[in-house]
């Protein structure tokens, strides 16, 4: 007993003894470890301090905010396309930064080849006087260029407010002219600071007697009629200060005309017209307006000036004396004849109310014309009046004491909001070139804050890049290469900017969109163009991938014009009609035809031609010879404003772009902003 008690003592003291030393193991590593801790920390928090501090974000972590709602989700920017793959052998946040500063800098300026060989004017195509000036263009652009990178031009007191040259622009809150004064001023009242709310102008004038007219397109006589006689005016609020090198928008038209037109009763006709492209018409015939018809300030648009006992219908003698016998009188109203007449004076008084022009005479309201999208009241910096009329006086009074910037460069809104996203490292699907001159900064800002907000846009699936030429003015020019700095959608393409050289700008788009974006298709349009961009990508998918295409509003069989403006003689072009091709606002191309189209140029074997759109029908039917294209035409690529449905919509004003927008967002389906 006393063995077995000893033994279970002695298992009982080794027991302890294990445990002790188990436990004097563990303290020691754990003091080991402790210690490589310990050396580990204060060997690497320095290490770290040197090398990686400098290389992190000073912005303060913040946890992303959560989505209130379903809405707030939809409006939520879509996340941009990553600028590379991550690989073992990607480079430091500090070299691709500085790859991507470089990279941001090459895009402001072409790359497109221009050497004084692009422009030898030996060709035997017509295109010799093009070939010339496009070489002067060339050389005076690229100085001016080398002017900007130089710093020799400087912003100074571009922004600043310049004094006023003559008191003809100081803000006077009333203008007179007499008839002299306004003959010398060319029939034109100058505004200097525009029209507010209440400003009314007054015009004494006499319109002359009617002449014959011998305009042909107007006096269409038929054999045995006697000449066409036409008495009309036409009184404008012109936009002078708006527009730079370009004819002044018309932001009302007023048009009375004493001998009718087409219909041979008197008309007042008014209407607006931005860039040669006029509104829809609002004709004043004689009836008021409709008891349903929508009201100006509580105004009916058109009064009524036509006598009912005169003019709606002949009576026969027994009808007239059957009402007398069962006492049914005839109700005769007395209205006002026409207001204008030939050779007599009248007082007209054009004044701005809250929701648009009225217009009265000798005292009685006359029309009223809704203000439409595109211009605000200080943008009417110019009365003109002309025709077969003749000005006594013009008085404006109530006009606006302080003086308005009309530097084009107002309009740009310096916000990251509006910034460009970063041009992807992988291929994408659609390139967009929007052709735009070096003044249009109220023009590409309207589109950055429009379609270039489409979410396939902002995630880099498309780009859209502003392509603009050197400026005559030097200081729209530094304001365009800081535009183009901080947005980082505009590419200088160095020439001296000139209409018949669009042309250029058309293949340096070409060459973006084939080498620099490497899309898949690529699409041309204006900058007063709204695109629908979703619908325009669809478009080009339908096409079999292996097929080369050509998609837009396509002219078949259209005739140079041999006069007026836009005429083309026979040195330019010897036949008699054009290639197909596409209206210039808006058109698409796959990839191949651009690439053919840069190397046919880097090989000084393009033919220029003044005119844009028929340029690239020229060159993709030189294509078409080699490899087949498909012609796709549409008209909802509109040529002429804007319709139901449409893919793209050409004469835009920049607040008509926004309320397209508007519309495209809160709407099912596009509809137009047809109101100017």
């Amino acid at each position: 007993m006393k063995k077995s008690k000893l033994s279970k003592l002695d298992r009982l003291d080794r027991f302890d003894m294990f445990i002790s030393l188990a436990k004097q193991r563990s303290v020691q590593i754990l003091f080991i470890v402790g210690f490589l801790y310990l050396v580990l920390v204060t060997v690497e928090i320095p290490f770290v301090f040197r090398t990686r501090l400098n290389t992190l974000s000073q912005e303060p972590l913040t946890r992303v905010p959560r989505l209130a709602s379903e809405v707030e989700f939809q409006y939520k920017e879509a996340p941009s396309r990553p600028l590379n793959w991550v690989s073992k052998n990607a480079p430091t946040p500090t070299q691709f930064h500085h790859q991507k500063q470089l990279k941001l800098q090459s895009t402001i300026l072409s790359r497109l080849s221009f050497d004084a060989e692009s422009f030898d004017p030996t060709a035997k195509d017509g295109s010799l006087e093009l070939h010339k000036s496009a070489k002067v263009a060339w050389e005076v652009g690229r100085k001016l260029w080398e002017e900007l990178e130089s710093g020799e031009v400087k912003i100074g007191s571009i922004n600043k407010p310049k004094k006023p040259k003559n008191e003809s622009e100081l803000c006077r809150p009333s203008v007179s002219l007499s008839e002299s004064e306004f003959l010398a001023h060319g029939k034109v009242m100058v505004l200097p600071c525009g029209l507010t709310l209440g400003s009314h102008i007054t015009v004494v004038g006499k319109p002359r007697a009617a002449h014959a007219e011998t305009n042909p397109r107007i006096a269409l006589l038929k054999s045995g009629e006697d000449s066409v006689m036409v008495s009309q005016f036409m009184m404008e609020l012109q936009g002078l200060k708006t527009v730079d090198g370009e004819d002044p928008p018309r932001i009302l038209h007023f048009n009375p005309r004493l001998k009718g037109d087409w219909s041979r009763k008197p008309v007042i006709e008014q209407n607006t017209c931005y860039r040669m492209q006029w509104g829809t018409a609002m004709r004043c015939e004689g009836w008021k307006s409709k008891a349903d018809d929508e009201t100006v300030d509580g105004q009916v648009k058109c009064e009524k000036w036509i006598r009912d006992d005169n003019d709606r219908s002949v009576e026969s003698n027994a009808t007239w004396w059957l009402k007398r016998l069962i006492g049914r009188t005839k109700k005769v109203t007395v209205d006002w004849p026409f207001p204008f007449t030939e050779g007599k004076l009248f007082v007209l008084t054009l004044s701005a109310g809250l929701e648009g022009y009225h217009v009265s005479v000798d005292g009685r309201h006359i029309t009223s014309f809704p203000y439409r999208t595109g211009y605000t009241l200080e943008d009417a910096t110019g009365l003109m009046l002309n025709g077969d009329v003749d000005v006594h006086s013009i008085f404006a009074a109530s006009l606006p004491t302080s003086h308005p910037s009309f530097a084009p460069q107002r309009h740009l809104e310096m916000s990251n909001r509006w910034k460009a996203p970063p041009l992807s490292e992988q291929p994408v699907d659609l390139f967009i070139g929007v052709l735009s001159a070096g003044n249009h900064f109220a023009e590409r800002m309207a589109v950055r804050k429009s379609w270039m907000q489409h979410k396939l846009v902002k995630s880099s699936h498309v780009v859209a890049r502003f392509f603009v030429a050197m400026h005559a003015r030097k200081e729209v020019n530094v304001e365009l290469k800081r535009e183009a700095e901080f947005f980082g959608d505009v590419v200088i393409v160095p020439y001296m900017d000139n209409y018949d050289l669009v042309v250029l700008k058309t293949v340096a788009i070409c060459e973006y969109g084939g080498r620099v974006a490497a899309a898949k298709y690529i699409m041309k349009c204006d900058d007063d163009t709204f695109v629908r961009v979703d619908a325009v990508i669809n478009e080009a998918k339908k096409v079999h991938p292996d097929r080369s295409f050509y998609i837009g509003n396509i002219n078949y069989y259209h005739r140079p014009l041999r006069a007026g403006k836009w005429a083309v003689t026979y040195e330019e072009w010897a036949e008699e009609v054009y290639p197909p091709y596409a209206n210039g606002p808006g058109y698409i191309m796959s990839s191949d035809i651009a690439h053919f189209i840069v190397s046919e140029f880097e090989k000084h074997n393009l033919s220029l031609f003044k005119m844009e759109d028929v340029s690239m029908g020229m060159w993709v039917e030189k294509f078409n010879s080699s490899k087949a294209v498909d012609y796709i035409h549409s008209l909802k690529f509109c040529q002429f404003g804007c319709i139901e449905g449409y893919y793209t919509a050409h004469y835009q004003s920049p607040r008509q772009m926004m309320c397209m927008w508007d519309k495209l967002q809160k709407q099912t389906r596009p509809q137009c902003c047809n109101m100017r």
